[in-house]
């Protein structure tokens, strides 16, 4: 069992969802919360990622930091989702070896997995196929971290172990709706047809995409008892259980939104994998089984998303 109490913990990515979550559970524990803004610490460089380490001595790293983004973001941009996701696991990785961290948690995705892999994900099918086309760059580096940490584990004997969440929500700030994971981008979008009176709304694909949502504060849970309770080389699963199509995912945000704007499926649309669970039995098996149900975590983000906005609001009146 890896001891948080007094530690030096990095959440390395804490403004994001999954950092930002790490930093409030980690807020209970009694250690010291390392954090570097992206204006302070350029993770893509390696001399800058050393030097922050060498002088704030981390002892154990949730490597949070990514550039992240939905099925248009990284259509876009594939090349700076694959050089960007790549170099930060390098940079804090190598350094933290080279600094004798006692542990880090590399955070990589379920995009990792094949396209076609057998259902639900096991880590067995890993590299058994490509992974879906439309997350090809960030997939690849997320890979390249899960390889760095049993590479090193087996070279050099470091303790870095890595896990694998399923589709993410959570208090976020839903800026921008094109770009953003599914979750943020629909509860946007039918949060503002509901104020316009929009008759319609148009969603890519299908709509019968299978997915299991987590959210993030539960994501953030499982990480701080996996640095507790979990090393070894293999990566786990991270996830809830609870399997959704995209089109009642849809239902259920448009009826805590209290939206009645018709569905539309564009259906030239990419839908990415027909399926994704994940078989969560070795996290069970550990003793974590902490997700909320998909309905309560929906409208706890709903909920905060529009206080937020409703606080920027006010405070730019």
């Amino acid at each position: 069992m890896t001891e948080l109490v007094g530690k030096r913990i990095w959440v390395a990515g804490h403004r994001g969802l999954v950092g930002a979550a790490l930093c409030r559970r980690l807020a209970i524990e009694d250690c010291t919360l390392l954090t570097a803004a992206r204006e302070e610490l350029d993770l893509t460089r390696q001399a800058d990622v050393e030097a922050w380490m060498e002088a704030q001595r981390p002892e154990l790293i949730f490597i949070a930091a990514a550039r992240v983004g939905g099925i248009q973001a990284n259509l876009d941009a594939p090349g700076a989702a694959l050089y960007e996701n790549l170099a930060i696991a390098s940079n804090i990785l190598h350094s933290a070896y080279r600094r004798g961290v006692e542990k880090a948690l590399f955070i990589a995705s379920a995009a990792v997995y094949p396209l076609n892999a057998p259902q639900p994900y096991s880590v067995a099918s890993l590299l058994q196929g490509p992974p879906d086309p439309t997350h090809d760059g960030y997939a690849t580096a997320k890979l390249a971290g899960i390889a760095l940490c049993r590479t090193y584990r087996q070279q050099y004997g470091c303790d870095f172990i890595s896990a694998l969440p399923t589709n993410l929500y959570g208090p976020d700030t839903m800026e921008d709706a094109r770009h953003a994971h599914v979750v943020p981008s629909l509860l946007r979008r039918f949060h503002e047809a509901r104020e316009t009176g929009a008759e319609a709304i148009t969603l890519w694909g299908t709509g019968k995409p299978l997915r299991d949502f987590l959210h993030a504060d539960d994501l953030a849970d499982a990480l701080v008892f996996l640095m507790r309770h979990h090393s070894d080389a293999t990566p786990v699963n991270l996830g809830a259980g609870e399997e959704i199509s995209i089109r009642e995912l849809a239902r259920v945000i448009a009826e805590v939104t209290n939206c009645r704007a018709r569905l539309v499926f564009d259906e030239t649309k990419p839908d990415g994998a027909a399926r994704r669970l994940m078989d969560l039995t070795p996290l069970r098996e550990m003793g974590w089984n902490g997700a909320r149900p998909l309905r309560e975590g929906l409208t706890h983000t709903y909920t905060d998303w529009l206080q937020r906005l409703t606080s920027k609001e006010y405070q730019n009146a």
